[in-house]
């Protein structure tokens, strides 16, 4: 059975580089996991050692993505030049292994047209699938009206949006997730609940600021089995009542413009919770490499637990597929 993977992190050196010159209160805490272990040289390999990973797990081909934060905490003409220069080199990873790898977009977002030119020139130029994004950019959220055009751009290209988990704004932090040790607080503004959260409000907002109705054929993922979206479906199916201008219920916008992906979570429990709020067309898998490394004998025990054949073989392959155009 074929399988892609779509959520396989790697770095580029410029990136790391400039976030870690950030001053102190620019930086982004999470920054920390990235060198963890062995997770910094996993990062920076997108060559045969990143094919070697692969074949040990059975991986197919990944859809590779820059680790968080990517470029939206660095200064808007820093940003533009190094998420430029990350694509081209993800580009050229694809070039040397065109059977194994895909790549998302890297977009400067704190200036909005400039990420929209971004994505149009990976589309067109350098055969990028995709984009990946977080929820905020400084203070603008992805909502603002000033990404509209990113969002027109990504539905006109067919180049679904990825948003990615980022740790909450400071503010944020300092009246929710702080108050506690230093390392349980960065925990639970991260990979403990902030991160979650914070992506799940990103994709609520843009559908209730009627995104998908004005760009009906845009397509987002969700990692993390939905970055909590799903398991509270049916309350947030609730907001269909007071936001009145949406031509849709919430629900039926997060059925058909938002794709699930794993994330490396393959606990079956979770994926039974999500075919219970959604189809099994719209589920991808992901390992989230490096941070989840799961070996061959886990992701077959996974796709064992998908007792449809035909869903079996759409979750590992066949979606991304068809949503990313793999051909």
């Amino acid at each position: 059975m074929k399988i892609i993977a779509i959520e396989e992190h790697w770095n580029s050196v410029a990136i790391r580089d400039a976030l870690d010159r950030l001053p102190e209160g620019a930086r982004d805490e999470s920054v920390a996991f990235n060198s963890m272990g062995d997770n910094q040289a996993r990062l920076e390999d997108i060559g045969q050692g990143r094919i070697e990973m692969m074949d040990a797990a059975g991986i197919d081909l990944s859809i590779l993505s820059v680790v968080t934060p990517a470029t939206q905490a660095l200064r808007v003409p820093e940003a533009i030049a190094l998420a430029r220069e990350a694509n081209d080199e993800a580009a050229e990873a694809v070039r040397a292994y065109p059977d194994r790898l895909r790549a998302f977009a890297t977009l400067p977002t704190g200036d909005p047209q400039a990420a929209a030119a971004e994505l149009q020139r990976c589309a067109t130029e350098l055969g990028h699938v995709g984009a990946m994004v977080h929820g905020r950019a400084g203070s603008r959220t992805l909502d603002d009206p000033a990404y509209d055009d990113l969002f027109a751009t990504a539905a006109r290209l067919h180049q679904p949006v990825f948003i990615h988990p980022q740790i909450p704004s400071d503010e944020l932090r300092d009246a929710a997730y702080r108050g506690l040790d230093p390392l349980t607080d960065l925990a639970l503004a991260s990979f403990g609940w902030g991160w979650h959260v914070d992506a799940g409000l990103s994709a609520l907002r843009l559908i209730l600021r009627g995104t998908f109705d004005r760009h009906p054929g845009l397509q987002l993922v969700l990692g993390h089995w939905g970055e909590m979206l799903l398991f509270w479906m049916d309350r947030v199916d609730s907001l269909s009542g007071v936001a009145r201008h949406l031509e849709r219920k919430v629900s039926d916008y997060i059925r058909t413009n938002i794709h699930i992906t794993s994330s490396g979570m393959l606990q079956e429990r979770l994926l039974r919770h999500t075919l219970d709020f959604t189809s099994a067309d719209r589920v991808l898998f992901s390992t989230d490499y490096p941070f989840h490394r799961p070996d061959a004998a886990a992701i077959e025990r996974f796709f064992d637990a998908v007792r449809d054949p035909s869903d079996r073989s759409a979750i590992a392959s066949g979606n991304a597929e068809a949503l990313f155009r793999l051909g």
